[in-house]
C-alpha cells in the first residue's frame, strides 16, 4: 500500500483499525503486567510510599518538626518505632514527611525533562538532516559527563532550593528520553499511513501529534517510570551536599546527611533514610521493568 493508492475515506478507516489494534494491545500488556510478579511487587511498594506522602499527617505519630532535648538519640522502641535524632524529633514521622518532597521533587524533575527530552526526540528523528545532528550532538555531548557532575555544577550556579534542583537535574537529564523517542520516531515515521497524512496534505505538527507520538507514548511511559529513581537518587545527593532541600525541611538527603555525624551513636538515622531510598527506588524500578517486558516480550527472553 502506498501513499498514493490511500484516499482520505481510506486513511480515517486505517486509523480507526489502528486505534481498535492498540485498544487490544492496552489490554494485552495489562495482563501481562499482572502476571510479572516483580512488578506488581513494585507497585504495592510505590502505592505504599504514595499512600505515606499523601496522609502524611496521619501516618505520622509525631510532628516531624517538633523538637525535644529530653528524647535525643532514642534508639527504636514502641514509642519510637526508628528512634529519634539529634534534636528529639520522631525520625519516622521525619521520613514519611520526607517522601512527600521527595515523591514531588521526583516528579517535578520527570516532568520537566520528559518535555524536553520528548519534544527534541520527536523533532529530531521527525525532521531529520542536520536538525537531528545538532540534537544528537548536544545528547552526545551532555551524556560524556556523568549526570550528578552537571548537576552540581548547575545547582551550585543557581543556589539552593527545590526549583533550582528541578532546572538542574532537569536540565541534564533529558538526553535519555530523546535519543529512545528519537530512536522509535525513525521507524514509525516511514510506515504508510504516516505517508498517507503527508500526501492529503496534513501539517508535520498535526502529523506528530496525531499519528507519531501516540505510537510513542508506551515508550515514555516506561522511560518514566525507570527514570524516576534516577530523579530521586539524584535530588537526595544534592540534598546531602547542601543544594537541594534544606533544614529543617525532611528530606531523605538531607536527613542521611544529618545523621552521618551520628553513626556510631544513632546509626538508624541515616540507615532508616537509606532504606525508605531503596525502597522507592527498586518500587519503580520493578514497576518499570515490568512495564517493558509487557510492551516487549522479547526483551525478557534477551
Amino acid at each position: 500500500m502506498t501513499s498514493e493508492d490511500l484516499s482520505y475515506e481510506q486513511l480515517k478507516k486505517e486509523i480507526k483499525r489502528l486505534k481498535r489494534k492498540r485498544s487490544s494491545q492496552v489490554n494485552l500488556v495489562w495482563k501481562r503486567f499482572t502476571k510479572n510478579r516483580l512488578a506488581l511487587i513494585g507497585f504495592i511498594m510505590v502505592s505504599i510510599v504514595i499512600f505515606m506522602a499523601i496522609f502524611s499527617p496521619i501516618v505520622s505519630p509525631y510532628d516531624p518538626y517538633k523538637t525535644n532535648p529530653l528524647e535525643r538519640f532514642k534508639p527504636p522502641s514502641m514509642k519510637h518505632i526508628l528512634g529519634t535524632d539529634a534534636l528529639g524529633r520522631d525520625v519516622f514521622s521525619r521520613l514519611v514527611y520526607g517522601s512527600r518532597i521527595a515523591l514531588e521533587i521526583g516528579a517535578l524533575i520527570v516532568l520537566f525533562e520528559g518535555m524536553i527530552g520528548i519534544s527534541l526526540g520527536l523533532i529530531s528523528g521527525y525532521f531529520g538532516g542536520v536538525v537531528d545532528k545538532v540534537i544528537m550532538w548536544l545528547v552526545d555531548v551532555l551524556r560524556s559527563f556523568p549526570i550528578v557532575v552537571l548537576a552540581l555544577a548547575i545547582a551550585g550556579i543557581l543556589g539552593q532550593g527545590v526549583i533550582n534542583v528541578v532546572i538542574a537535574l532537569g536540565t541534564v537529564g533529558w538526553t535519555s528520553y530523546a535519543r529512545m523517542v528519537r530512536s522509535k520516531v525513525l521507524t514509525i515515521k516511514e510506515l504508510d499511513y504516516i505517508e498517507a497524512a503527508r500526501s492529503i496534505g496534513e501539517s508535520n505538527l498535526s502529523i506528530i501529534l496525531r499519528y507519531v507520538f501516540p505510537n510513542v507514548l508506551p515508550t515514555v511511559i516506561v522511560m518514566v517510570y525507570l527514570m524516576m529513581p534516577t530523579a530521586l537518587i539524584a535530588s537526595a545527593t544534592l540534598s546531602f551536599l547542601g543544594l537541594g532541600v534544606q533544614p529543617p525541611t525532611a528530606d531523605w538527603g538531607s536527613i542521611i546527611a544529618e545523621g552521618r555525624m551520628y553513626l556510631l551513636k544513632a546509626p538508624w538515622i541515616s540507615t532508616s533514610a537509606g532504606f525508605f531510598i531503596m525502597f522507592t527506588v527498586l518500587g519503580f524500578n520493578f514497576i518499570g521493568d515490568g512495564l517493558r517486558d509487557a510492551l516487549d516480550p522479547t526483551s525478557r527472553r534477551n
